[in-house]
């Protein structure tokens, strides 16, 4: 098939898509839609829970394997829409509705780009596309769950909106639940060790702090104090304040560092990570990957953003058309050029790499 069929074929596809509720484990219908285009393009496809998955057809378990993936599930849209969420309207040359960036202009271009090569034999590298769900909710039944199913990965590309530009890392996330205590006391009592005024100082600590090693690609560790809660009535001096810290991690460190250092020195009671599974991700940039896109004219650079790279353990890529500063945003749309460009230079990228 022509790219230019492909594109116009995947634009109905995304479509579908925004008219179609998928909100993080509830993509059922969506897989549905994703699933009929792999019987329109007589692809031979699996689906596990809402994961839809396939390879090309003549797969060679002695080649390395490129994975090609993005998600189908959306967030709930926020109360600022001035438009339909589930209404794909285009408008000016964009595309309007929920998860149009976020991210199923990518998703589209990525399965057009795989239906492109889904026939080419003699190609250097296998590949496996994943449709995933749960990506927003960082679910269990996401491509977390995928990657014991599907043959072994090599490098990947995760389609998440960049401008399609190249962000050859991406930083981690750790949350952490911290409690402070104090003594708990009558409010018209002298309390000199009141939890509230405690944790004045301890927030200028977790203000202050620096984690020593910074990175090339994704810059110093960014750590944020994001939720405090103390207290349950005016007269009563509470025994303890609970804090919540988002850390956002580089590649210098792994989750677990970051989980030892805090746990060593914040000036709390306890500090508890949720989880450490959601590591930072990067791909050399000597990697033909990287190479084949500078030499495209794309940039390089390194994304604050999470993603499910986060759960791959494999060289990974994030690339796709759209523009990251619109996703959860009100009235949410992609530039149809966009979707356009996304597949001609997935495409071209591709063929650079594996033809």
């Amino acid at each position: 098939m022509m790219i230019q069929e492909l594109t116009q074929n995947a634009i109905e596809l995304l479509k579908q898509l925004i008219e179609t509720q998928s909100f993080s484990s509830e993509e059922d219908q969506t897989a549905a839609h994703i699933e009929a285009w792999f019987q329109s393009n007589n692809i031979d496809y699996k689906r596990t829970q809402n994961n839809v998955w396939a390879v090309n057809k003549y797969f060679d378990e002695d080649k390395p394997t490129l994975l090609l993936n993005s998600h189908h599930d959306t967030v709930k849209p926020n109360s600022a829409y001035t438009k339909d969420p589930f209404k794909a309207i285009v408008e000016d040359g964009k595309l309007y509705g929920l998860g149009s960036n976020d991210a199923g202009g990518c998703l589209v271009s990525l399965i057009a780009t795989f239906t492109y090569y889904y026939n080419h034999d003699n190609l250097k590298y296998n590949l496996v596309l994943v449709a995933s769900a749960e990506e927003e909710s960082s679910g269990p039944n996401g491509l977390n769950s995928m990657l014991s199913i599907i043959p072994k990965v090599d490098v990947a590309i995760v389609g998440e909106p960049t401008l399609m530009n190249l962000a050859v890392a991406e930083k981690g996330l750790v949350v952490f639940d911290a409690v402070l205590t104090g003594t708990p006391s009558h409010a018209a009592h002298p309390n000199d060790d009141n939890v509230i005024y405690k944790s004045i100082d301890t927030l200028q600590w977790f203000k202050d702090f620096k984690f020593e090693k910074g990175s090339e690609a994704l810059g110093d560790v960014k750590l944020t104090v994001s939720q405090i809660s103390a207290g349950k009535q005016h007269n009563a001096v509470p025994a303890d304040l609970s804090l919540v810290i988002d850390v956002r991690v580089n590649d210098a460190y792994s989750n677990a560092e970051i989980a030892e250092i805090l746990q060593n020195k914040a000036p709390v009671t306890s500090i508890t990570p949720r989880s450490l599974r959601l590591n930072s991700s990067s791909i050399p940039t000597d990697h033909d990957l990287v190479k084949a896109g500078i030499a495209m004219g794309r940039t390089t650079y390194g994304s604050p953003t999470l993603s499910d790279q986060a759960v791959l353990s494999c060289p990974s890529l994030k690339l796709g058309p759209g523009d990251s500063t619109r996703s959860h945003s009100a009235d949410e749309f992609i530039y149809l050029n966009e979707i356009e460009e996304g597949i001609k230079i997935y495409v071209e990228l591709l063929n650079r790499v594996i033809t």
